[in-house]
C-alpha cells in the first residue's frame, strides 16, 4: 500500500503550503479578530483553480481526486481553518451536482462554481434535525411546474457569500422515509436570514440560520430524483474535508509548539530540551501522523470507488480529536502567552473544537466504527 503522494500531488501540496504561508497566515489573525470573510483569499484560490479542484475539467475544473483535495485542505487549514471550510463545503455542493444533477444542471452551474463566480452552500441541518437528518421539517410541495418550499436551515456555511443553497426538503410522506426527501438548488435571495451567530471559533465564515416562506423554485432546480435526495446524498463522498482540516490544525499546533520551545528559555536552556516537553512533542507527532494516514486512506479508497463510511468515521474522530488535543498541548507549551491572541495556538483550539461537531458528532461516528468493528472482528462461530 503506497502512502506517498505522486509527484503531481506533492507539487500541488507544496504549492498549497507556499500559498498558505504567504497569502493566509499574515491575514489570519486580523480576519479572525474582525470576523471578516476572507474574500481576497478565496479569490486567489479561484485564480489557482482550486475552487474547482475536484470539478471535472469538462466543466472548467481541475478534475483532481480526493487525495489531492485532502492534501490541499490540510495545508489551508494549517494556516486558517475557515478558509479550508469555505472551499470544501463549496466543492461538496458541486460534487452532488456532478454526481446526481441533470446534464443541463451540470452545464449551468459547475463552470461558475469552478471559477467561484457561483458560490455554493449546503442547507441540510435544522433545529430538530442535527444528527438525525430525517427529522427535518422543511417541506417542498408541487405547484404546477414549480416547488413551494417552507421551513428553515441552520449552520449554512458560506451563506452570506453564496449564490445557491443545496437545500434538502421533505417531498413525500414520513412512511416512505428515507425515500421522501428531495434536493433543490435554491437561490440565496429566496431565503431570509434569521440568526447570524457569534461563535467560539471559525469566526470568518459564518453559518447562519435561514428561513424559507413560500419560496418558489422551478422544477428544473430539483437535483437528482424526486424523493431520493437523502439516499443519493449517501452515495456521494463529502466527508474527506473534515479529517483533512483536523490534520492541518494538529500539524500547525505541533509546529508552533516546537518553534516556541526552541526559542523560549527557562533555567538557562530552551524548554524544548526538557524531557517532559519532548515527550509531549512525540505524542503530538503521533497524533498528526496517525490522523493523516487515516484521512489519506479514506481519500484513496474514495478515489478507487470503494466504500468509505467506516474509514471516514475513523479518520474524522482521529483527526478532530488530534486537533483539539494538539492545540491544548501547544497552549500548555506556550504557557501564559499561549492563552493570548499574540500567538495563534488559542485560535487553533477554538477552530479545532468545531471539528468534533461538524460532519456529525464524534460519538455518532463511534457508533458507525463500532458497527464495523463488530462485523469485521466479531466471532463467527
Amino acid at each position: 500500500m503506497e502512502f506517498d503522494p505522486t509527484d503531481e500531488q506533492a507539487a500541488l501540496r507544496d504549492d498549497a503550503r507556499e500559498f498558505a504561508a504567504s497569502e493566509i497566515e499574515p491575514r489570519a489573525r486580523d480576519l479572525d479578530d474582525a470576523g471578516e470573510y476572507p474574500a481576497e483569499v478565496m479569490a486567489a484560490l479561484a485564480d489557482r483553480g482550486w475552487t474547482g479542484l475536484t470539478i471535472p475539467e469538462t466543466h472548467g475544473g481541475r478534475g483532481r481526486g480526493f487525495v489531492d483535495l485532502a492534501l490541499v485542505i490540510e495545508e489551508l487549514s494549517a494556516a486558517m481553518m475557515p478558509v479550508a471550510s469555505a472551499l470544501a463545503l463549496h466543492l461538496g455542493v458541486a460534487r452532488v451536482i456532478q454526481r446526481h444533477g441533470a446534464p443541463e444542471q451540470r452545464e449551468r452551474f459547475l463552470p461558475g462554481m469552478a471559477a467561484f463566480e457561483t458560490v455554493g452552500a449546503l442547507g441540510l441541518s435544522e433545529e430538530n434535525a442535527g444528527s438525525d437528518k430525517l427529522a427535518m421539517e422543511t417541506t417542498a410541495e408541487r405547484s404546477g411546474g414549480e416547488w413551494v418550499l417552507n421551513g428553515h436551515k441552520r449552520w449554512v456555511t458560506n451563506f452570506l457569500e453564496a449564490d445557491e443553497v443545496l437545500t434538502y426538503a421533505k417531498t413525500g410522506p414520513e412512511s416512505a422515509a428515507p425515500h421522501n426527501v428531495t434536493a433543490f438548488l435554491v437561490p440565496t435571495e429566496a431565503f431570509e436570514v434569521e440568526t447570524v451567530w457569534e461563535t467560539l471559533g471559525a469566526r470568518s465564515v459564518k453559518s447562519p440560520k435561514v428561513t424559507l416562506t413560500d419560496a418558489r423554485v422551478p422544477d428544473d432546480r430539483a437535483v437528482g430524483a424526486v424523493d431520493e435526495g437523502y439516499v443519493e446524498r449517501g452515495e456521494v463522498v463529502t466527508g474527506v474535508n473534515v479529517p483533512a482540516r483536523g490534520v492541518g490544525i494538529a500539524r500547525a499546533a505541533l509546529e508552533a509548539a516546537v518553534a516556541y520551545a526552541g526559542e523560549r528559555e527557562q533555567f538557562d536552556r530552551p524548554i524544548g530540551e526538557f524531557q517532559g516537553v519532548r515527550w509531549r512533542f512525540a505524542e503530538m507527532a503521533e497524533r498528526v501522523e496517525a490522523a493523516r494516514l487515516l484521512a489519506l486512506r479514506a481519500a484513496a479508497r474514495a478515489d478507487d470507488g470503494r466504500s468509505v463510511g467506516r474509514e471516514l468515521s475513523m479518520a474524522k474522530i482521529s483527526a478532530s480529536e488530534a486537533a483539539v488535543d494538539n492545540a491544548e498541548d501547544a497552549i500548555d507549551v506556550h504557557g501564559g502567552i499561549g492563552y493570548t491572541t499574540e500567538r495563534p495556538v488559542e485560535r487553533y483550539l477554538r477552530d479545532a473544537k468545531l471539528l468534533t461537531i461538524a460532519g456529525g458528532p464524534n460519538d455518532v461516528h463511534r457508533n458507525a466504527v463500532a458497527d464495523g468493528a463488530i462485523d469485521r472482528y466479531g466471532h463467527r462461530g
